[in-house]
């Protein structure tokens, strides 16, 4: 195929030899499947700001750290500098978050290099050799729907124990191999501390995930898995190996309807000898 002018340079530096085919256009990358050597990888082509169609991506970007206080002033800014640097920390995101989060023993591609906006990186395939499909397009049974639900809450969990959210995790996010699901496209992960976002994309990344495998596994459906890794993680109480049950009550403290109604006659009545001594002394 015709060599796609982002990859162009790849090509001449000698990192890429040959360009195979056009894999997916997202949201916010185009990805190709690439040989380099004697390797098939994919190339992930990140697209502009003003290409990208990922709604929000402000929210996603709260409380990321910036190199320096001269590149955080830049991108306040909206100084074309500023813009190159927010594109670099956008792309940089995901390099570092596939590094952290396969050191945590989450399953996701090995990343080889980013470049002008080109991310080499493993490409994933199944037990022939093929582009693994993803989550989204497998039939599962029902035993294989609980092991792999199961095997994405540790995940999640150790996310969460490495500080981050994927925030935009669905089964359009996930692949499958023969070992199982693999975890892709994390330029959108939140630090799960410093982001007030952090708690609603949680939720709703293991909502999705659990609504998914639910329509082979329906016992799924009655599950908290995502209040109770929260609870925990928020107590100081999450490991990697934290046992879950999918089970969460909230802890709804009652109100003590007798002591506020006593404190209130006390008040009333200290109001009332108040103005009876005040009485006396006119």
């Amino acid at each position: 195929m015709k060599i796609p002018k982002r990859l162009q340079p790849l090509v001449d530096d000698g990192l890429i030899d040959d360009v195979i085919r056009r894999l997916k256009s997202g949201k916010e990358a185009d990805v190709f499947i690439v040989r380099c050597g004697d390797e098939i990888r994919c190339a992930k082509v990140y697209k502009e700001a003003e290409k990208r169609n990922f709604k929000q991506a402000v929210h996603y970007q709260e409380g990321r750290k910036v190199r320096n206080s001269r590149d955080a002033r830049a991108m306040h800014k909206g100084s074309k500098f500023g813009r190159q640097q927010q594109e670099e920390a956008w792309q940089n995101t995901e390099v570092d978050a596939l590094y952290l989060l396969a050191k945590a023993g989450v399953r996701v591609p090995q990343p080889d290099i980013c470049l002008d906006g080109v991310l080499l990186m493993e490409l994933i395939t199944d037990a022939d050799g093929a582009v693994a499909p993803r989550l989204s397009d497998v039939e599962l049974d029902e035993p294989q729907a609980l092991r792999d639900h199961a095997l994405m809450m540790n995940y999640a969990v150790r996310m969460l124990c490495a500080g981050l959210v994927h925030g935009d995790l669905s089964e359009f996010n996930v692949l499958v191999d023969q070992h199982g699901p693999v975890i892709i496209d994390l330029p959108q992960v939140v630090d799960a501390a410093a982001n007030n976002h952090a708690k609603s994309m949680f939720e709703r990344d293991i909502n999705n995930i659990t609504q998914y495998y639910g329509q082979y596994a329906p016992q799924l459906l009655n599950t908290q898995y995502a209040k109770e890794i929260w609870s925990l993680y928020q107590a100081g109480n999450l490991t990697p190996e934290s046992p879950l049950t999918g089970h969460f009550i909230e802890q709804q403290k009652r109100a003590d309807v007798s002591s506020v109604l006593h404190e209130i006659q006390a008040a009333t009545e200290e109001h009332q000898r108040q103005l009876m001594a005040r009485n006396r002394e006119d």
